[in-house]
């Protein structure tokens, strides 16, 4: 069970949000790459990273920072996700040295644009599906589709993403805990990985997570608790390693 320490990015700055809102701000550092040091001396094995800009514009805002963190950490996989809408930028990230792309929007609202990019990115392509009440939101959380959530994840596994990115909006930010049930929900209707986001809050969640991580659960995005303390990020990972019997 991997732990994921996220970076997310308004402005340049390392930033957190409540439930997607994004008058809704608390800045955390005003330096990416040294807040990615931090994670990386942590024991951060892999780092995902959101342009909360871009997600809103469809288009990078924050790439010259997610560019720098590649660069500083050339061996660490990083993940991007926030306006990634054309194969060019897919492009650029990855000649950049990210590992991941994570298309959120358009795979919902053109769900041909992942599997073109499946065959032309094999092995660096996840979705990201946020959903509240099990409808998939889309354009940074602002709209609510009518898609159902588990159709979208099944349909986005035939097309051969990598990965599934599932946000709980109503848990994210608010240090509420996990939805573990929606998260096992969605990992048992799949056969790739599911990446649970949203609500991690402290060393009980990380055990819950753990004693159904093989249902398919690859790993845990954590954001705000890792930045505000409720949750020691060395520790929490060693303690996954330790339930789930993994490790570097």
């Amino acid at each position: 069970m991997e732990l994921i320490p996220a970076i997310d990015l308004k402005e340049g700055n390392c930033v957190r949000l409540r439930q997607g809102r994004m008058e809704e701000v608390t800045v955390y550092s005003e330096d990416p790459v040294e807040m990615a040091r931090r994670w990386v001396e942590a024991g951060a094995r892999r780092l995902h990273m959101v342009d909360l800009d871009g997600a809103v514009s469809g288009e990078p805002r924050n790439a010259a920072a997610v560019h720098e963190v590649c660069a500083a950490f050339p061996d660490l996989p990083v993940q991007i996700g926030g306006g990634i809408r054309d194969e060019d930028t897919v492009q650029a990230y990855l000649d950049a040295g990210v590992r991941y792309v994570i298309i959120g929007t358009r795979a919902v609202t053109a769900p041909h644009f992942v599997n073109d990019l499946c065959l032309e990115f094999p092995g660096h392509i996840i979705v990201g599906l946020d959903a509240r009440n099990g409808k998939v939101a889309v354009d940074g959380w602002s709209k609510l589709s009518h898609h159902d959530v588990i159709d979208m994840a099944q349909r986005f596994e035939q097309d051969g993403v990598e990965a599934i990115v599932f946000t709980d909006i109503s848990r994210d930010g608010m240090m509420s805990g996990v939805n573990i049930d929606s998260t096992v929900e969605i990992a048992r209707a799949i056969t790739i990985p599911v990446i649970a986001s949203g609500g991690i809050t402290n060393l009980e969640d990380i055990r819950a997570l753990c004693a159904v991580a093989d249902e398919g659960i690859q790993g845990a995005i954590t954001g705000r608790a890792i930045y505000e303390g409720s949750l020691d990020f060395a520790g929490a990972q060693s303690l996954a390693d330790q339930l789930t019997g993994s490790g570097p």
